[in-house]
């Protein structure tokens, strides 16, 4: 993949994490959240001090195709799952704390909730 079509991936995703939040969060505008620049260093989800209290995260977006293995996870998390229930991974590497993997979308309700 040419570098510029991996940097336009790249910040499709930023763009729709972005929207997400502002459409979640309507007191907040296009100031409070931003995407960075491909290839900046830093977060990848620029927030205000304003949205940093709605939203105390820091938010790295990666598109990649070697994250497969992470959606064979929660596919089979999700084939056991009831249909009041959530599916959710719990994941871990040698020398690395566990992480847990949810749904974008259900990880923003989770936040919006919380303000609510």
């Amino acid at each position: 993949m040419k570098t510029r079509s991996r940097k336009a991936k790249g910040r499709r995703l930023q763009n729709w994490v972005k929207e997400k939040l502002l459409e979640s969060f309507p007191g907040l505008t296009e100031d409070d959240v931003a995407g960075a620049v491909m290839g900046e260093s830093g977060v990848d989800i620029k927030l205000s001090t304003k949205a940093k209290e709605l939203i105390p995260y820091c938010i790295e977006c990666k598109n990649k195709e070697t994250l497969k293995g992470i959606y064979d996870i929660m596919s089979q998390a999700n084939s056991h799952r009831k249909k009041d229930e959530t599916a959710i991974a719990v994941i871990k590497m040698n020398q690395h704390e566990p992480l847990v993997v949810v749904d974008a979308e259900h990880f923003i309700y989770l936040i919006k909730e919380k303000h609510d």
